[in-house]
């Protein structure tokens, strides 16, 4: 049986995907994965308190605990879900092939929601204390209370960094930025914000080494790149803003992307360089990355693969 629509990817683009795929009547087909990318679900899988995702008011609740309901509702209307990679697709004419660990789908319509990795360093510390301090997203995290009043660590020194440390002075008491090289790799007006603040405090050369603490973190190990010399910054959280992989590699090339690999769709739309083909969440995504903006290009991706399939009379 040749499928409607395929979705390839979980998180809040995918299942919000496939909730209007399924309302639909499109009987969609979801690949969450497996390991390829992290775990089913996305990023907030990872992720502990969401706070700001709307309709939680008593103190939000959890990334697991919105994916798993996401995934509920998505199911509860007919969508069929297997966790399984995807290995490979054949997208160079319709119906297209996709590949996973376990078996071959073909398909008229395919969205992929893969999202990006936020890239890590792979410090010691890390292991025990990801998401008891350590985070790869201030916009998401920053505002919970194990950070307010602290001293803070983001590190890098892009635009992104200056956004994180700008954004977590709000709460903060202060805000370390931790940067390999002697000048920031940000554009001049976002370095000129990075100086001009007096809650942010830049500290050059260096370079994170571990992340201290047992429960929670209570410092940053960092090591002079030019001297070699270690020292540790007592602060209440370590941020890291150097940047995120989109999850594409699957396509061996055969949607345009951008310079830094994501996915290219048309302005306003969801569909892609392949007629058919169509890509939501954070693997085009480079600018927001919530789970709110994710959830919302899903809905999008679903409905322009509903008209697609109408046109072409595949409905």
């Amino acid at each position: 049986m040749t499928e409607k629509v395929t979705i390839i990817g979980s998180g809040p683009a995918g299942f919000t995907a496939a909730i209007y795929a399924a309302r639909a009547n499109l009987e969609p087909l979801i690949l969450e994965g497996f390991q390829a990318g992290g775990i089913p679900g996305g990023q907030l899988m990872t992720t502990t308190e969401v706070e700001n995702y709307p309709g939680f008011p008593d103190g939000g609740i959890s990334g697991p605990d919105l994916m798993q309901k996401f995934r509920a509702q998505a199911l509860e209307f007919g969508t069929r879900s297997f966790q399984e990679d995807v290995t490979e697709v054949d997208l160079s004419s319709g119906p297209f092939k996709v590949k996973t660990t376990e078996r071959e789908v073909e398909t008229h319509s395919v969205i992929i929601s893969t999202g990006a990795t936020a890239r890590r360093l792979h410090v010691p510390g890390e292991e025990t204390l990801w998401n008891r301090g350590m985070s790869a997203c201030a916009v998401c995290d920053g505002a919970l209370p194990i950070f307010r009043d602290k001293e803070l660590v983001v590190i890098g020194g892009g635009d992104s960094a200056v956004e994180e440390a700008t954004f977590l002075t709000k709460f903060a008491s202060k805000v370390y930025m931790i940067h390999r090289r002697d000048e920031l790799r940000a554009s001049k007006i976002m370095q000129e914000r990075a100086l001009s603040n007096d809650k942010i405090e830049i500290v050059w050369d260096s370079a994170l080494v571990d992340a201290e603490g047992e429960d929670l973190v209570t410092g940053a190990r960092i090591s002079n790149v030019k001297t070699g010399e270690e020292s540790t910054l007592s602060c209440g959280g370590i941020f890291y803003a150097i940047g995120h992989d989109p999850n594409t590699g699957f396509l061996s090339g055969q949607l345009d992307t951008d310079e830094q690999g994501y996915l290219v769709v048309n302005p306003g739309r969801t569909d892609t360089s392949v007629d058919g083909v169509f890509a939501c969440g954070d693997v085009v995504d480079k600018i927001y990355r919530q789970a709110i903006t994710a959830a919302g290009t899903g809905c999008a991706a679903a409905l322009d693969a509903e008209r697609w399939l109408a046109e072409k009379g595949l409905e």
